[in-house]
């Protein structure tokens, strides 16, 4: 058996995902792993998660936690699709989460319809993928290159393509976001 028939195999499970530390984060602690939605189940995770940060981190804290999970998301997303074999594995949900607790940390602290509406539109952005949102998705799944394996940059380069639809979500999130705050005034 090649390295790609072992690659085209993996179907990640609870197991698989906690071997490792990348896997784990990639995965969203396990909530990439639902059968159903995992985007969606990865971002209402990234909802809690953000809720319960809220008692002991502060705006600054987050701010490092969500730069610096951009930047290690780029390698992580980019290692773990790698290890699948996949452009863009539907269960990688990090990208979801550090998109999702960007808009969070904007529109904090809101009332709970402001959050739902929130998750709402970054759900539909980035499920959808109107207009930028798609054209930045599928150039870096034209670009991304399905030979093995892939060497340091590419892998990078890949992760950041998996990364970077989802802030351009997160980005047209806070624009509908402050537009309807702007008609409410």
């Amino acid at each position: 058996m090649t390295h790609m028939d072992e690659i085209a195999q993996t179907k990640p499970n609870l197991k698989w995902v906690f071997q490792t530390a990348s896997r784990t984060i990639a995965f969203g602690f396990g909530s990439g792993l639902s059968p159903i939605a995992p985007g969606t189940v990865g971002t209402l995770w990234a909802w809690a998660a953000f809720l319960a940060g809220e008692y002991f981190l502060t705006t600054e804290d987050f701010l490092w936690i969500i730069g610096g999970g951009i930047l290690l998301g780029c390698w992580i997303c980019g290692q773990v699709s790698e290890e699948l074999g996949k452009k863009d594995f539907g269960g990688i949900v990090w990208d979801e989460i550090v998109a999702f607790w960007l808009v969070l940390l904007v529109i904090m602290p809101t009332n709970i319809w402001m959050q739902v509406l929130a998750f709402g539109l970054f759900r539909f952005f980035d499920a959808l993928k109107p207009g930028p949102i798609g054209m930045i998705d599928q150039h870096f799944k034209n670009l991304a290159s399905d030979q093995q394996p892939s060497n340091l940059l590419q892998i990078i380069w890949r992760g950041f393509g998996i990364v970077v639809d989802d802030l351009a979500a997160a980005f047209f999130t806070l624009l509908v976001l402050a537009l309807v705050q702007f008609a409410i005034k």
